[in-house]
């Protein structure tokens, strides 16, 4: 039986409590919502922190807004909200498509989207208890020297495992950091890419510095008239995390496209933005022509290593598959239907 570490239980009420605690205690701290990745890791000692810090009860991160400059989120709205809302499902049907493809419907229930914006990177030999790390010996990521991935890597390559990122880098979402100024101890807010937001470094894959809270994410206005899609790749219908996903976004005007972007995720620690993909798209249709150059330059640059325990070579091969699926289902090829009640 797995159980918790002691840690002492903090209940912030406000954005201002809770970084007035990480001012004090953010090395010490762990941030959870809906919890459904982080108690797992805290039964395999993957986090041992001092302070679990609850922000559930922080209604003011609690929103989705549809407003004139784009759909403003708040880390603290649901995976299954994001599923079911009209005004989502309308405008932004590929986010609501990834929302509804994590786990399964108790999991979103509880998932929040920042819990998954800033979902803890996966390794098959991160991911396991204290007593099987400790029999092998222990990695990059946690309490060790050495990569089990590449014996001679210097930097960790545990995949990243978001599903809802993908969609948002493709459709040029950005995220709003808040932190207090150590010298003024005043809030202070940035803005940036989601893009910009993940690192090429399993062990911390994002560029949130102690302090930092995720407070709102916007999906510009602009993003309403792409067609987009997304598809991942997993060993069973629910459940599971990725293997492989795939987001796709492209501005049509009048039946040509103007610009895409193809993100390709799931791989390597950040998801990957497929260079070149203007250049295959602008003045085409998206038909299966197009869709299979997207595919062959994803498989080009999308190189998956053995860091998750499935085949690397099935999971390169299927990229190009992905990659065609997901454009076909940004031009409205028939594809799976999304549940109405919160299912896959």
């Amino acid at each position: 039986m797995l159980t918790l570490p002691r840690f002492e239980w903090v209940q912030p009420r406000t954005l201002e409590e809770l970084l007035e605690h990480l001012a004090e205690h953010a090395r010490e701290s762990l941030i959870v919502a809906g919890g459904t990745d982080a108690v797992p890791n805290l039964k395999h000692r993957l986090h041992e922190p001092r302070f679990v810090v609850h922000i559930g009860s922080i209604e003011t991160l609690r929103f989705l807004r549809d407003e004139a400059d784009g759909l403003h989120l708040g880390p603290l709205v649901t995976l299954s909200a994001i599923a079911l809302d009209e005004r989502v499902r309308r405008d932004f049907l590929a986010l609501a498509r990834a929302a509804s493809l994590v786990a399964g419907p108790q999991l979103r229930n509880m998932g929040t989207l920042g819990g998954n914006l800033c979902l803890d990177t996966r390794c098959t030999y991160y991911n396991q208890t204290y007593f099987w790390r400790q029999a092998l010996g222990f990695c990059l990521k946690k309490d060790g020297t050495v990569c089990h991935v590449v014996p001679a890597g210097k930097r960790c390559v545990a995949a990243h495992s978001s599903d809802l990122a993908p969609v948002l880098i493709a459709l040029g979402a950005e995220v709003e950091i808040a932190s207090l100024d150590p010298a003024t101890r005043a809030m202070r807010r940035r803005w940036l890419g989601v893009d910009d937001f993940f690192v090429g470094d399993g062990v911390h894959n994002n560029v949130l510095e102690p302090g930092d809270v995720v407070t709102a994410v916007r999906v510009p206005a602009a993003a309403r008239g792409l067609k987009a899609g997304y598809q991942k790749l997993r060993p069973r219908g629910a459940i599971d995390f990725p293997m492989l996903s795939v987001a796709f976004a492209a501005r049509m005007k009048d039946g040509a496209c103007e610009g895409a972007r193809l993100v390709v995720s799931a791989l390597a620690a950040k998801p990957r933005v497929v260079a070149g993909v203007d250049a295959l798209v602008r003045g085409k249709p998206l038909d299966d022509e197009v869709a299979e150059a997207l595919g062959l330059a994803a498989y080009k640059q999308c190189r998956p290593v053995a860091n998750v325990p499935y085949d690397s070579d099935y999971r390169h091969e299927m990229v190009p598959v992905f990659v065609r699926r997901a454009v076909r289902e940004a031009r409205g090829a028939p594809g799976p239907v999304l549940a109405a009640r919160g299912g896959t």
